[in-house]
């Protein structure tokens, strides 16, 4: 038998309209789409939800460590509060007082001649980025005292 159509339908079908065969193309097109987008904004909210991580992954490692948990965070409470809190301590420099301030103390150490740890002495330059100041001049001889006089 040939098919045929039947009598009251139309001449000319819409496109929309899947064919006898059951393949529906608009279908299929728009699943091809729903699933590129899908993965398309996912992966946009993703890459903006590291935003503040890949701002602060050139700062001081603290800073970095404090954006990091910032961030996950606010990927799995949904308060965006974190996010921005993140985001505003990504963006501020905060100065690194540890470097300085290991310094001085090490420098006090040497004026009052008390020897210095030395695990602690090379931790602090290497975690400061601190070339020793007897490696680059020599050592300045210690300041002659006068002795101590006692008054009787």
């Amino acid at each position: 038998m040939a098919a045929s159509l039947n009598p009251a339908a139309p001449h000319h079908l819409p496109a929309f309209i899947a064919g006898p065969d059951g393949s529906d193309v608009w279908m299929t097109i728009m699943a091809v789409f729903l699933i590129g987008a899908v993965l398309g904004v996912g992966l946009l909210f993703l890459r903006l939800h590291t935003l503040p991580e890949r701002i602060a992954h050139k700062s001081h490692k603290l800073q970095f460590e404090i954006v990091a948990v910032l961030g996950l965070l606010a990927l799995f409470t949904h308060m965006h509060i974190f996010w921005v809190i993140g985001l505003l301590l990504a963006l501020i420099d905060i100065p690194d007082f540890g470097g300085s301030l290991s310094r001085m103390a090490r420098s006090l150490e040497k004026m009052a001649g008390t020897p210095p740890e030395p695990a602690t002495e090379a931790a602090d330059e290497t975690a400061a980025g601190v070339i020793a100041l007897d490696e680059v001049r020599p050592p300045r001889p210690a300041p002659k005292m006068a002795p101590a006089t006692t008054g009787s």
